[in-house]
């Protein structure tokens, strides 16, 4: 049997189900490999694998997506790691810096922006800006290291009253059921465990793992984070 190509991506916020999956018989039936977010959403919009968790923007670029799971990487509120980090107050901003490693957190530092700032900034993807957007793991221990930082999961929040998924494990085929199944046993399995992802990550200044890994990241997959995403996505067009 052809084993099942699988993305998965490379931060610390994915460890938990990458712990599920090696640790399950699942692993036995996939190919996984591990990439960061974009790349992730590469593979998987153009067939070079079956399914991945990816940004919730790459949805826009798939004419057919399957979510699989019940289980996202996101957040209700504050995430502490997707941010706008600037020099200055976002009132002040003219410029913004994208991330090249993250369309959805991208796109949602630019809706932030127009809806919830009321802002209109000129957007580069190369050079210098007042602001720039970073995620992931690159973030960790930098909150407190520049003068103004913007946790984008809290603003959405606050705009919009509703949690957020920043990515979701997708398929663009149907896979089979007995698969989506398995899998989705190995992901609750992965988040039952957290605790055991954390010994060895690097240390940073500022940052407890637990306390970002299971108050900060909310992995339901709930029917409000499906509202977000829809919401997301029809102000993500529009952009």
């Amino acid at each position: 049997m052809k084993k099942i190509a699988v993305s998965a991506v490379s931060y610390t916020n994915t460890l938990p189900f990458l712990n599920g999956i090696r640790n399950s018989d699942v692993k036995d039936v996939i190919d996984l490999s591990v990439d960061y977010p974009s790349e992730c959403a590469r593979k998987v919009i153009d067939n070079e694998v079956d399914m991945g968790i990816i940004p919730i923007a790459a949805l826009t670029s798939l004419p057919n997506y399957y979510i699989i799971g019940d289980y996202c990487i996101g957040s209700n509120g504050a995430v502490d790691s997707v941010f706008i980090f600037s020099e200055k107050p976002i009132e002040e901003i003219k410029t913004l810096l994208l991330d090249k490693q993250s369309r959805t957190s991208n796109g949602l530092a630019q809706i932030l922006l127009k809806h919830y700032w009321k802002k209109d900034v000129q957007v580069l993807t190369e050079g210098r800006a007042d602001a720039y957007v970073l995620i992931g793991d690159r973030t960790f221990g930098k909150k407190n290291q520049v003068p103004f930082a913007y946790d984008l999961g809290h603003y959405w929040k606050e705009m919009t009253g509703l949690p957020f998924a920043f990515a979701v494990w997708v398929a663009n085929k149907e896979l089979p059921d007995n698969f989506k199944k398995s899998f989705n046993k190995a992901l609750a399995k992965g988040i039952a465990r957290i605790e055991e992802v954390i010994p060895g990550l690097p240390v940073y200044a500022g940052l407890d793992y637990h306390t970002y890994l299971t108050k900060y990241l909310d992995f339901r997959l709930t029917a409000e984070k499906r509202k977000a995403i829809a919401l997301y996505l029809e102000l993500y067009v529009k952009l």
